[in-house]
């Protein structure tokens, strides 16, 4: 047990996650300078808020209380910790939160690193209607069956929705929660992260028994979009949370999506809005995700178009023929000619072609159109 991981755990409990300044001061100094240096500032201050709080850190004993409770702290240099967090310590801030965490405490038995390698958030409204929650349960389902992990907050609506789509995929998801990794958040979703924590994992920046503040959801959001390589928004009203998430995603130069709704949908305004003005990527289904996220070249789709029909190779002068031709009373070539404004030669010539495709039938002397057409 390193005296620097000792470190992050004594700060991550003395401080709100992503405090950009204390962030900052780590990555410049190192946790273990950071903690002395405010345990000095503690002692000329005896009773200060920091010397109370400083005399509940037992970092050893957090370590191995939350052990017991099923949680590892994983921090940078770990086998386990995702690189791509390292992006937040150049993204800036964003309502009064930034930077890399101190550290991740992780549940359940997936391997965090691993998992998101290959990782898309998912997020949008708690208040997701029929239409939204089908969207994201079946992209999430499709996504995890091409081997990506969804990301995403564990909340009711979308976020919920996604998670339960990867996991009918039987496959691994990964929740990010603003309360302690312990706890369960919606109560009602304690079932949920439990069988989320059999093959993927909970995670949290806040320390194990942390209940959710805003500040701590705002602090969530931008490790949602870091961990993934693009972020889907299914549902989002204009000010709705997961815009904040979105925000994110642009700051740290990663893959903006969004589903589109109706347009007199309020729930899907805010989708609209980051289309329009943002720049994300349109899409409606999983192959389309999978192309935005993926390396140039890979998933590339063509164009979706209609199965051809035989309408499609006909002439202008065969076209100008078949709409000459009658619904029930059959017409003679001399009539069709005379409805097309074409030659007699050229109006037998099309009858020859639009029969062989079966676009005309023949009664008696004259011609009328099949009722599969008709």
């Amino acid at each position: 047990m390193t005296s620097e991981r000792l470190a992050r755990v004594a700060l991550n409990k003395l401080v709100e996650p992503g405090d950009p300044r204390l962030l900052r001061m780590v990555a410049d100094r190192g946790a273990e300078a950071v903690l002395e240096a405010l345990r000095q500032e503690a002692m000329r201050h005896s009773s200060s808020g920091l010397a109370a709080r400083l005399r509940t850190v037992h970092p050893e004993r957090d370590l191995e209380d939350a052990g017991g409770r099923g949680l590892r702290f994983v921090i940078p240099g770990d086998p386990e910790w995702p690189e791509q967090l390292a992006d937040l310590s150049t993204a800036g801030t964003l309502t009064e939160r930034g930077g890399t965490p101190l550290g991740l405490w992780v549940r359940g038995r997936g391997d965090l690193g691993s998992l998101v390698r290959q990782a898309v958030a998912i997020v949008g409204s708690r208040s997701s209607t029929e239409a939204g929650t089908w969207a994201a349960a079946d992209i999430a389902h499709q996504l995890s069956m091409a081997g990506w992990t969804v990301v995403s907050g564990a909340a009711f609506g979308i976020d919920q929705a996604a998670h339960r789509g990867a996991l009918t995929a039987h496959r691994p998801t990964v929740g990010v929660l603003a309360c302690g990794a312990d706890r369960a958040y919606p109560t009602a979703h304690r079932e949920m992260l439990e069988v989320i924590t059999r093959d993927g994992v909970v995670v949290s920046e806040a320390p194990p028994g942390a209940d959710v503040t805003k500040i701590r959801f705002l602090a969530r959001n931008r490790l949602i979009a870091a961990l993934a390589t693009g972020t889907l928004v299914v549902e989002a009203a204009l000010r709705s949370g997961a815009l904040n998430t979105a925000s994110w995603t642009t700051m740290l130069n990663r893959v903006l999506m969004g589903v589109p709704g109706p347009i007199s949908s309020a729930p899907s305004e805010g989708v609209h809005q980051m289309i329009r003005n943002r720049g994300a990527v349109l899409v409606t289904r999983a192959a389309e995700v999978l192309e935005a996220v993926s390396p140039m070249g890979e998933h590339v789709l063509t164009e979706r178009r209609e199965p051809p029909r035989p309408h499609d190779a006909l002439t202008v002068a065969e076209q100008q023929v078949l709409d000459a031709v009658p619904v029930v009373r059959a017409a003679g070539a001399t009539s069709l000619a005379r409805t097309s404004g074409l030659s007699a030669q050229q109006v037998s010539s099309a009858l020859e072609r639009l029969l062989s495709l079966r676009l005309v039938i023949r009664e008696g002397e004259g011609y009328r159109l099949p009722p599969h057409i008709a």
